[in-house]
């Protein structure tokens, strides 16, 4: 199943409280399990003005339907091509 990276711009996303970041996680978690099966959220990484999402989907429509219907930006979504990690120099 492909893996894709969404980018998403959140003006202050840095700075949002644990408890606003619960709150997005809670309505992303009630999407997903709306959804069904095939669509996974793997986990996100929030910056400054941004946050960055890793999900498995069959496609980037079913990201951007997850986005659409939990509220959330979606500025790129990229399909994974590759993993690579200190272990690929070995």
């Amino acid at each position: 199943m492909p893996k894709y990276v969404i980018e998403r711009e959140i003006p202050g996303a840095g700075n949002l409280s644990a408890d606003q970041l619960k709150g997005i996680s809670q309505t992303s978690c009630g999407v997903l399990r709306n959804m069904g099966p095939e669509i996974q959220w793997i986990q996100s990484y929030v910056t400054g003005d941004k946050v960055y999402c890793v999900y498995i989907a069959p496609n980037t429509d079913m990201v951007r339907e997850h986005a659409k219907q939990g509220g959330f930006p979606v500025n790129s979504v990229s399909e994974v091509a590759t993993i690579i990690d200190p272990t690929t120099a070995e």
